[in-house]
This record gives C-alpha cells, structure tokens and sequence, in this order.
C-alpha cells in the first residue's frame, strides 16, 4: 500500500519543554501511515533554512520518500505549542514559505503513482484534485472543523473519504450532513466528536466508532491526524467501515497516551 501526502509541513516547537517535531496534517498523518507498515510519500514545501533541513532529514529517518518536498527561499513553518498541567496550548504560527506553498505537473504525477492521495482543506491543494480525479486515485480530504468552508463544496467532487471534526455531539445536523456528502458523490464520509467517538456514514448506512479508553493521558496534539491514519491504513487494507473506525481508534488511542505526535514502538 503507498500513500501520497500532498500539503503543508511545518515544525510543532514546544519551546519551554525544549522539543519539536515534523508537523503538518499530512505529515503526521503520513509518519503514522507509515509506522503501521504503508510506504508513505510526502509532497510539500519547507524552506531553505537549518529547520527546512531537519524536517527532510527526520521524516527521512522515520522511513518516508521526501524527494518531493521542495526546498523554497525562506522560513520553514513553525506552530508554537505548550503543555500545562497536561492541557495542549496552541500558540502562534509562523507560515513562512508555506504562504506561498502550490504543486506542479511533476508533483500530480509523482502523487498519482501511489494508491491513495492524503490531504488538508488549509493545504491549497484543491486545485490539483480534478487532475488526480481524471487518473483514478481515491482522493482523501480533512476539512478539520470547517464545515462551512467554500472548499467543502469546492472539492467535493474529487473526495473519496471525507474527515471532519464537530463539536457538538451526534445531533440531527452532523447526520445529515454526512449523508449528504455521501449522497452527492463521497464514498464515505466521517464525522469525530472527540471523547464522544465518531460516525461514518456510506451507502449501507451510519457505523459508530467508541472510542478506546485511555489509560493515561500525555498529549492529545497529533490524535486527530492518528485518527485518520488508523482509519486510512483499514481502507487499504481491506476493513470494512467499522473494522476502519476501530483501527482509527486504536490508533488515537496510542496517541495521546506518548508526549510524540505519531505511534512509539517499544
């Protein structure tokens, strides 16, 4: 199974705690993809300064192909984060080069050799979704908690498997919404609550993802993203939507259990 990130990567810098790693949704979401046996591309931007430098080396280190992530004149991206008392502070984020982050005729063929696409509605990718479309490639999107966004109707046609935070339950309004999504083309589209589970809906109906006690809470940065990776990795191999949202949760579960945004092997 290989599996094509295309979007944003940055650097989560925890300054006080002295620690910092890759970042980005399809980063993340791709180092965990990746750690549950998926060989996993990245297609990105960083700059050409001694933190665009590490990036490339680290996810090389972790076993990702980085030959697609350009270098381009500027600051590497950088999202300031903290953790008091066990609680996630997300501080300031520099976007530097990424404020001008596109992709190219090289990038979409690269991307459509793999089996699956990955990407974020904040990664500017939606204009090379009709290209990866007309070669076959299942396309999956994160819209984070923008159900709202112009991009959701924008790329709606281009995306197999849709992921969506919400934060108010399991109500009428989050139903509907997924079955509408499904009903105008989306293989498959799902909702997370959270500490309240999830909930997919396809063409055979609403499947509930419980989420998987934790046994100790560390850090919760990255769970959204594990999440996706879970779910992402039951698709290719085979699962079927509920086998997917156990594999999702288990996966989460994993997550917010370490300090590290991705899947710690003993």
């Amino acid at each position: 199974m290989r599996v094509a990130g295309i979007g944003s990567s940055c650097i989560d810098l925890y300054e006080k705690l002295n620690r910092q790693y890759p970042s980005g949704n399809v980063v993340t979401t791709g180092v965990n993809l990746k750690k549950l046996g998926a060989a996993v591309s990245i297609v990105s931007t960083v700059g050409n300064d001694e933190n665009g430098k590490w990036v490339i080396e680290a996810l090389k280190n972790e076993g990702l192909d980085v030959s697609h992530i350009r270098m381009a004149e500027g600051q590497t991206a950088i999202a300031y984060k903290d953790l008091v008392d066990g609680k996630l502070i997300n501080g300031d984020f520099k976007e530097g080069v990424l404020k001008d982050i596109s992709y190219d005729e090289e990038d979409v063929r690269f991307a459509c050799e793999h089996d699956l696409i990955h990407t974020a509605i904040y990664d500017r990718s939606e204009k090379i979704l009709p290209l990866i479309k007309e070669k076959g490639l299942p396309i999956s999107f994160d819209y984070s908690d923008q159900l709202e966004s112009p991009l959701v109707e924008e790329t709606l046609p281009y995306v197999t498997y849709g992921f969506y935070s919400y934060h108010k339950g399991k109500d009428d309004y989050i139903k509907q919404y997924l079955i509408d999504k499904v009903n105008r083309g989306m293989k498959i589209a799902v909702a997370t609550f959270g500490e309240e589970g999830s909930l997919a809906y396809d063409s055979l109906g609403f499947h509930q993802g419980n989420v998987i006690p934790s046994r100790n809470v560390v850090n919760k940065a990255g769970a959204g993203d594990a999440f996706i990776a879970g779910f992402l990795y039951g698709i290719l191999s085979g699962y079927d939507v509920l086998r997917c949202l156990r594999s999702a949760n288990k996966v989460a579960r994993g997550i917010v259990e370490v300090f590290e945004p991705w899947i710690v092997e003993d």
